[in-house]
């Protein structure tokens, strides 16, 4: 169902919660707006649960980095004595790192929900249709987004041909050093990748200053409406319970 959205009404939706966790300082704003995301992804995305948890494991990390931050590093803590003279669940410095560790996770969340339910390309092709993105800034992501899977593809031979020279089966992942003599083939093929975009585009006779048709431009139907909408109430609900 979410990718059947406009990929611009996922991008507003996000951004606006986005901005609204990063300004409400409260518990359970912070929690409604992760349970409700999740929410979304699992139902109308339907990403298994392993998976979404997998995914969360970078922003749990950097939440929790910011909760031990607050609590073992606040100024106003006077080193460890007011830590421990209190219980940690009334200690200002807890409730406020938990806040931020919530705040991560929840705009982990709504980053994982606008990238799970969009489509790369449809998303460049309403930037050029409704908000004139340049058609010079669109067709570099267009390439990039063609160039990453073949980077990676690469990356992956490249480990196979010295895994083969070595006579070692092929490592789950790869080490210090085997990233660092990826590096120069890589370039060299992202280089090589460019290039012949570059003669690509040029013998297509692409011009900044030439119209062009849009081609399979996403419209914006009903269900945009009533997304945005529900999305907004729950938000104001939100905000006046926060």
């Amino acid at each position: 169902m979410l990718k059947r959205l406009n990929p611009l009404t996922v991008l507003a939706a996000a951004l606006i919660w986005i901005v609204a966790t990063t300004l409400v300082f409260s518990v359970a704003f912070q929690s409604g707006a992760l349970i409700l995301f999740a929410a979304l992804i699992l139902v109308l995305g339907r990403i298994s649960p392993a998976r979404l948890l997998l995914l969360m494991i970078p922003f749990a990390l950097f939440g929790f980095g910011f909760f031990t931050t607050n609590v073992l590093f606040r100024q106003e803590n006077a080193e460890a004595v007011a830590v421990f003279s209190q219980s940690l669940a009334e200690s200002d410095a807890a409730r406020g790192g938990l806040i931020l560790f919530l705040r991560a996770l929840a705009g982990g969340m709504i980053s994982l929900f606008f990238a799970l339910s969009i489509e790369p390309v449809a998303l460049v092709r309403a930037l050029m249709a409704y908000l004139r993105l340049p058609p010079r800034i669109a067709y570099a992501l267009f390439a990039a987004v063609e160039v990453v899977p073949d980077l990676a593809a690469t990356a992956h031979q490249i480990r196979l041909v010295e895994a083969m020279r070595a006579g070692r089966p092929l490592r789950r992942f790869p080490t210090p050093g085997e990233l660092f003599r990826m590096v120069v083939p890589l370039m060299a093929f992202a280089v090589r990748r460019a290039g012949r975009t570059a003669i690509a585009m040029e013998a297509r006779g692409f011009r900044a200053d030439r119209p062009r048709t849009l081609l399979r431009v996403p419209g914006f139907s009903r269900l945009d409406l009533i997304f945005a909408l529900a999305l907004v109430a729950v938000l104001g609900l939100g905000l006046i319970f926060a």
